[in-house]
């Protein structure tokens, strides 16, 4: 069966998140529905990330396997049509070598939230930012993100209910800066744990606030404790913004690998499977 890699960009507001569930709408039943609709096949499709409710996508990825070999800009074109009127988009598709998983073979994902920082309300974006008022200093923020970048555990920044074998996590990148009324923070990891982004923003801002210094974030990381997180920020101004993944010869070699040794979950590095907020086991 030819296998499809997807790119995908939602509005998370009308969403539970993107994994299917039984008490409300999903991105993931919406593009399986248009799957359906589209060649008669059923489907499930497997994501890169299990983004939680009203969070949002701009590079989300997901496979999807069919029983006919069709172009794969016919694939797309389908698909956009029977995604109407959800606020759900391909963005782009492709064929992709034996093997390839949207999870297991992805090596970073990234992230970015987006702080509204003005007094007056936020109108055309509302539910799309977080809005803040007081006047947060960009700079400080991302000094004291710097404290998170790394090899560490994260056990202070992540859910209660975080079902992640282990709290260690690798942070590539973390940046803030500001452009006009908008704060921007940016990550990326192979993996993220869950409510990690989230927990992380809202402890910064309580830096750009003045309230903490990069010393009080360092604290908190070195407690190992939940109750010495700084206020989560909501979903509202998460985006998962871009999936990257190792080369096909890699994969194909590392799926190679993983039947040799009598895998049972999929190929890859499990560290890289229990992701964020969206993070990738939600929010």
């Amino acid at each position: 069966m030819p296998r499809y890699k997807l790119t995908i960009e939602y509005d998370g507001r009308p969403f539970v998140g993107w994994q299917r569930q039984a008490n409300g709408p999903s991105v993931q039943a919406v593009i399986e529905r248009a799957v359906k609709a589209f060649c008669g096949d059923e489907v499930t499709i497997g994501g890169a990330g299990r983004t939680d409710t009203g969070v949002h996508a701009t590079g989300q990825v997901a496979h999807v396997d069919l029983t006919r070999d069709w172009p794969a800009e016919t694939v797309m074109g389908a698909l956009n049509f029977h995604c109407l009127p959800d606020p759900v988009a391909i963005m782009a598709c492709e064929k992709m070598h034996e093997g390839f998983d949207a999870r297991f073979s992805a090596i970073r994902r990234a992230y970015r939230y987006r702080i509204i920082n003005r007094v007056p309300p936020v109108t055309f974006e509302r539910g799309l930012v977080w809005h803040v008022k007081p006047d947060l200093d960009a700079e400080a923020m991302h000094a004291a993100a710097q404290v998170f970048v790394g090899h560490h555990d994260f056990t202070t920044f992540r859910h209660s209910r975080c079902q992640a074998k282990s709290p260690e996590k690798t942070l590539e990148v973390f940046t803030v800066r500001r452009e006009g009324h908008e704060v921007i923070a940016e990550c990326a990891s192979r993996s993220f744990l869950h409510n990690q982004v989230r927990s992380m923003v809202g402890t910064l801002r309580l830096v750009g606030e003045g309230r903490w210094t990069a010393d009080d974030v360092r604290a908190a990381l070195a407690a190992r404790d939940r109750k010495a997180c700084g206020p989560v920020a909501p979903p509202d101004g998460l985006y998962l913004t871009r999936v990257d993944y190792r080369p096909a010869e890699v994969d194909t070699a590392a799926r190679a690998a993983w039947l040799s040794g009598g895998g049972s979950a999929g190929p890859g590095d499990q560290a890289g499977a229990e992701d964020d907020d969206g993070e990738g086991s939600g929010d």
